[in-house]
């Protein structure tokens, strides 16, 4: 059977930067995970099909249309709760003990490709990488993928958990342990 959830190796692993590096699958690195946003579309995992899809929307869109653009919106928030989806179905959630992140995986995700094309954008607009507009938008781009890694370590460890995907409920043994 072909579908999202199966459709790639399921063992993957993820070496976070720093002094204790921890294995988070099934979650992309961040180096795939930009890879990616930047093409090409090889991959068949299929965070790195919607991390793509994310960075297509933002390279198509007008910058000063995005909060008034519905069909821009509705398509990205489509996008985030499949991201969102799929890493509550894969990812083990350890409801007791972590915090609760303030956004999910998929927010995360989005923030990080549309920097990567504000980035790009930056650097194709301008006369050298010096110019300080580049970059702030390549130092932010850095800051977001270190946060990426960073989360993904610690979801996977049990230390943070990620907010419930919109439109999901929580079971009654949950609501004890929410917050």
């Amino acid at each position: 059977m072909n579908n999202a959830y199966t459709d790639f190796p399921l063992r993957r692993r993820l070496m976070v930067e720093g002094t204790s590096a921890h294995r988070v699958d099934p979650l992309l690195t961040a180096g795939e995970l930009l890879s990616s946003i930047r093409g090409p579309r090889g991959s068949r995992h299929p965070l790195a099909r919607w991390a793509s899809e994310l960075a297509d929307l933002h390279r198509t869109a007008d910058p000063d249309a995005v909060a008034s653009n519905p069909a821009f919106n509705r398509a990205r928030a489509d996008l985030v709760h499949s991201i969102d989806l799929w890493i509550e179905r894969l990812v083990p959630q350890h409801r007791r003990g972590g915090t609760v992140h303030t956004e999910t995986m998929g927010s995360v995700i989005d923030r990080i490709a549309a920097a990567q094309v504000r980035a790009e954008a930056a650097l194709n607009h301008s006369t050298g990488v010096a110019e300080p507009l580049v970059h702030a938008a390549w130092h932010h781009l850095a800051e977001l993928v270190d946060g990426y890694n960073d989360l993904a370590a610690a979801v996977i460890t049990g230390a943070r958990r990620l907010p419930a995907p919109r439109g999901t409920t929580l079971t009654s043994g949950d609501n004890e342990h929410a917050g």
